[in-house]
């Protein structure tokens, strides 16, 4: 098959759209196999930092770009979708977030979708890469490719295969985790798993795009049960005098029967607190109740609130009121050591403890600056500050290596410990 062969040569030309967390990797990865590879982003702020040669993702090295740039010209970043006719290989990389009501907003994905069906030709291949419900990729945007008069499957090739990005995972990259493909037809299949052996060591393919949806959502929601049961048990053993990260460390040694799992000040990043809840929706279209999913989703959000509680007895036991202390957030990313601060429980906090009048500042070595957010805009602006002894409380909300080398004790405040970051037992530590 003719595109089959050309993304064997790499002749094959790759079209990316979404130059975030997701797609940026998949462009490296695509030109370090020796792909033309062009970048489609809405955001020109982007488009003109990769064409200078300069990232806005800190953990991710974009030397492979700028070599391109500079010598073959295989990269090309564009805001220019109508560049999208002249790419054989597809693959969507935005965002879909949850609306105000909690359910699916595929404003993203199918605005994406109907662009792409403006520039849609024969022999194309389509691939979603986005997390999403089961059925999206083979309903949804099959019927609005279609509009085309293209049929899926014949003309053009449709597929999901979903991201599995961890930012700064040291054990795990791009091309050693195994990549899970669904295609809409046993040939869309064969044309989707082709293109991705190209950039990792194994791709596992399933039966139907919809399993490969289901898998993502499979992955994403077991650690969102596991991470709120214990959260769960570390507010039934705060109550017992018993440290979750003592127990949890002990449990671990193990070796069969159990995986360690950490609670912690709320869910982060654009996954686990999202994904689960794409199932919920799609699951009441079959009048199903998806329970353990709500209630580990009414658990998860529940964790700023116990936060602020030990950040208000902890203050309490200063003899000082919440109203009017200084309270300094060490932490906006929503995990350790990367500048992602996507849904960050450390928002939540810093609005809660604002609503009870405290003044809140924070320190992030990876966030300077914290640039709009969808759900908190109020705090677009505000810019990291030094660690000092000038505040009441120190709120530990990540465990950046940075704040390891710290002797936050020594400053002789309270500090509320979500992450156990400080290990044993002292007057001023409080475990959260």
């Amino acid at each position: 098959m003719e595109l089959i062969e050309r993304i064997k040569e790499r002749d094959a030309k790759i079209g990316v759209i979404g130059l975030g967390y997701v797609g940026l990797p998949l462009v490296i990865a695509f030109l370090r196999e020796g792909f033309t590879v062009t970048g489609f982003d809405n955001d020109p702020n982007k488009i003109k930092m990769l064409k200078e040669g300069r990232g806005y993702i800190k953990h991710i090295d974009i030397s492979t770009i700028t070599d391109a740039l500079s010598k073959r010209k295989a990269f090309t970043p564009t805001t220019d979708f109508s560049l999208l006719r002249d790419v054989d290989c597809i693959i969507i990389c935005v965002p879909t977030p949850l609306n105000e009501n909690r359910e699916p907003d595929m404003t993203y994905v199918f605005s994406t979708a109907e662009t792409i069906a403006k520039n849609l030709r024969k022999g194309q291949l389509v691939v979603l890469e986005s997390t999403t419900y089961p059925g999206t990729t083979d309903e949804d945007m099959k019927e609005i490719l279609e509009k085309t008069g293209l049929k899926a499957g014949v003309d053009f090739y449709l597929a999901f295969s979903p991201e599995r990005e961890d930012p700064n995972n040291k054990e795990f990259s791009l091309k050693t985790t195994p990549k899970v493909v669904g295609g809409y037809t046993p040939l869309c299949l064969k044309v989707a798993k082709a293109l991705y052996d190209t950039i990792v060591e194994k791709t596992v393919p399933v039966s139907s795009a919809k399993t490969a949806e289901a898998t993502k959502l499979i992955e994403n929601i077991y650690r969102s049960v596991n991470i709120a049961l214990v959260n769960e048990l570390k507010m039934l053993f705060d109550r017992m005098g018993i440290d979750i990260w003592e127990a949890i460390e002990a449990a671990k040694t193990k070796p069969f029967g159990f995986q360690a799992f950490y609670p912690g000040p709320g869910l982060g990043g654009h996954c686990i607190p999202i994904d689960p809840f794409y199932l919920t929706w799609k699951a009441r279209q079959f009048e199903f109740s998806t329970r353990f999913i709500e209630l580990a989703g009414e658990i998860n959000t529940a964790m700023p609130d116990f936060v602020v509680t030990k950040v208000i007895c902890a203050l309490n036991d200063m003899g000082k009121p919440v109203k009017g202390s200084k309270v300094l957030i060490l932490g906006v990313a929503y995990k350790a050591n990367v500048d992602d601060d996507r849904e960050s429980p450390s928002y939540r906090l810093m609005e809660k403890l604002e609503k009870l009048g405290a003044n809140v500042s924070y320190n992030d070595p990876y966030i300077p600056v914290i640039k709009r957010l969808r759900k908190f805009p109020q705090f677009e602006g505000r810019r990291s500050v030094d660690i000092t002894g000038d505040y009441d409380l120190f709120l530990v909300a990540t465990a950046h290596d940075e704040y390891k080398n710290l002797d936050l004790l020594s400053y002789g405040i309270p500090i509320v410990d979500t992450r156990n970051l400080i290990s044993g037992r002292h007057p001023l530590l409080y475990k959260a």
